[in-house]
């Protein structure tokens, strides 16, 4: 039952994984889009971060960190 639970609400491993390969890509790219404000772009890095952590995909706080401060760097 709880494995039938997993995939109804997951999907299946392959699809699990095409998920969090796109959210990485996703974060990967993640820049600030013209006109947002550090707070909107913060909710959308969060947001993120959240989604790829529910599949299994976390990133070290430090690691954020870094991607911040380099997206913020190079705005």
């Amino acid at each position: 039952m709880w494995d039938a639970l997993e995939i109804a609400h997951e999907g299946t491993a392959g699809v699990k994984q095409n998920r969090v390969n796109t959210l990485m890509t996703e974060y990967d790219l993640l820049r600030m889009k013209p006109g947002e404000s550090i707070g909107e772009f913060q909710l959308r890095f969060t947001h993120l971060i959240d989604q790829l952590a529910a599949l299994g995909k976390e990133y070290d706080q430090l690691v954020q960190v870094s991607k911040i401060l380099n997206i913020l760097n190079n705005e």
